[in-house]
């Protein structure tokens, strides 16, 4: 039986979740808190999550896409690092190729640059090594007229050579909801847009939360054994609230993305880059179009809200125009863009791109466990270190057993293809039924590989051929998509659906804007909603158009 995730729905599975008690309750749904809840539910645990926003608006929709290893970390010493979120990367793509691709990266070698011919064969042949690289995947040096004719654009003054090696690009918002519904089928409760606003306690241990309903405002008591705080950027204000804010804190960090038309900046093939001021850059190639990030700067500002400066986004331009100097973009030819924080462990007298990646459990007086830091690729190790703690912890408190892990070999929702080898089979053979139902290859060619094996629940929804059909102003796809989304994803918000189910206001910006209204306007009669609402969720999206496009 397939478990309900309905927007629909939501108020029901709140009034059920202050009905029950739970072994955990999980404060926070980025990538992080959606392992955990993964990880707990597959071992039996009973298992609840709040998220204060949507599920992965925070950093976990506004990372770089890459499920990497961290190969820059190698400079920095983080050797441990390097080898487990690198064995992690096979692993998270092995659980989850429809979100998850293999994406060659070429690493130029320029005189006086970060990377010399020799520390590039020697770093690229040791991160193979520690990452447990497949040898289908290993790093290949290239003299530079091989460097050229892999990627014409680059810089041609100074160039030595380079290295090539594989990354795995992905849709980090897309990858936290698919962990998210296969942590439901296993049971967990997950609602999002309901923030922790106090702890409860007896004797000063905590026994829950009191959420309140971002949407309705009403508050509900849950109650739990074991509470994880697993709120990213916000971790510190909820270890404040519980009045155990000591010893190490949060050091937050921006990063920024611009995005470009793959007509004028055609990039071939992803990139990895020195800046003029020795930092790293990816630029990476995606669906006709080409993103290039990131920034490294202190953030100190609403982590909710964080926004592309003008100082950020000539800093981008600046580094493309130094590497790829041909194509000499200009600010206005940003299409969008965006911005995120890592929420990283404060070290001192490090700057921003020094300060470590590594993740770190505190435990609080109270009994609150903390997970801070960490990587977007590491998130299921992070999540097994976290449900591990809390086990041993019910076991001595309460005697009950509870077992290993279980979510290496597992496939997260959407994943149940029969592994990475066989989704390209699997794809096709799921692009042709759609195509027999009536959708156009294209259409059938995104459904199949964005959805996975989740794609027949939305071909489910195609109309008979015959019917004349209300395509509610939209393209068949995109409706699909939507009553799909709302149906099974728990998506409450026209910027949920165009921003963390589908990236396309990033990706399709211009789809966005010419399709806004007739979404906006299904999502009103799906959910009820009074006209100050729909309102509201109109002006909140086109507020983030205009960021997105660097019009504010």
């Amino acid at each position: 039986m397939t478990a309900s995730f309905s927007a629909k729905k939501r108020t029901e599975y709140l009034n059920r979740m202050a009905n029950a008690h739970f072994d955990i309750l999980i404060i926070g749904g980025g990538i992080t808190g959606a392992g955990i809840a993964l990880d707990a539910a597959s071992r039996g645990l009973k298992t609840a999550l709040v998220e204060m926003q949507d599920f992965a608006a925070g950093t976990s929709s506004r990372s770089t896409k890459l499920v990497h290893g961290g190969l820059r970390y190698l400079k920095q010493f983080e050797v441990k690092m390097v080898a487990e979120v690198g064995r992690e990367r096979a692993v998270v793509y092995e659980n989850g190729p429809h979100v998850t691709t293999p994406e060659p990266m070429l690493l130029p070698i320029y005189t006086a640059g970060t990377f010399g011919r020799f520390s590039t064969s020697i770093g690229l042949m040791v991160y193979d090594r520690l990452a447990g690289v497949k040898r289908s995947e290993r790093r290949k040096m290239l003299n530079a007229g091989a460097v050229s004719e892999s990627e014409p654009l680059l810089r041609k003054n100074g160039l030595l050579g380079g290295g090539r090696y594989v990354e795995y690009r992905t849709d980090d918002a897309r990858l936290t909801i698919e962990v998210m519904k296969e942590a439901v089928q296993y049971g967990a409760q997950a609602v999002n847009y309901v923030k922790a606003a106090e702890f409860l306690k007896e004797n000063g241990v905590i026994t829950g939360i009191q959420a309140v309903d971002q949407i309705s405002g009403q508050s509900y008591d849950l109650r739990a054994a074991k509470v994880i705080n697993a709120s990213g950027p916000w971790v510190d204000e909820l270890r404040k609230i519980d009045g155990s804010r000591q010893g190490k804190t949060l050091q937050m960090t921006k990063g920024i993305h611009l995005v470009f038309d793959g007509t004028r900046f055609p990039l071939r093939q992803a990139v990895y880059f020195d800046t003029p001021d020795g930092r790293m850059v990816f630029a990476v190639p995606r669906d006709g179009k080409t993103y290039v990030g990131t920034t490294d700067t202190v953030f100190e500002d609403d982590p909710a809200h964080p926004l592309i400066s003008e100082a950020d986004r000539d800093y981008v331009i600046h580094a493309i125009n130094g590497m790829f100097p041909d194509v000499q973009i200009r600010a206005e030819d940003v299409e969008s863009g965006w911005a995120g924080v890592r929420p990283l462990i404060h070290e001192e007298g490090k700057g921003p791109s020094e300060i470590s990646r590594k993740d770190e459990v505190w435990i609080a007086p109270s009994g609150l466990i903390t997970i801070a830091g960490g990587k977007l690729t590491g998130y299921r190790k992070m999540a097994e270190m976290v449900v591990d703690l809390a086990a041993r912890q019910l076991e001595q408190e309460m005697g009950i057993s509870i077992g290993p892990c279980l979510t290496k070999e597992m496939p997260i929702s959407g994943g149940h293809v029969g592994g990475s080898a066989r989704f390209g089979a699997y794809a096709e053979r799921k692009i042709k039924d759609g195509i027999a139902l009536g959708l156009d290859r294209s259409a059938a060619v995104r459904l199949a590989r964005v959805y996975g094996s989740n794609v027949d629940a939305l071909y489910e929804r195609m109309p008979d051929r015959r019917a004349k059909t209300d395509l509610h102003g939209m393209p068949q796809e995109l409706l699909l998509m939507l009553s799909y989304a709302i149906d099974e994803e728990m998506t409450m918000t026209p910027a949920d659906f165009f921003v963390r189910r589908t990236g396309d206001l990033f990706f399709r910006i211009d789809e966005v804007r010419r399709y806004k209204a007739a979404v906006i306007q299904y999502m009103a009669e799906c959910l009820d909603w009074p006209e100050e609402q729909a309102t509201r969720f109109a002006n909140e999206l086109d507020q983030l158009l205009l960021e997105a496009s660097g019009q504010i």
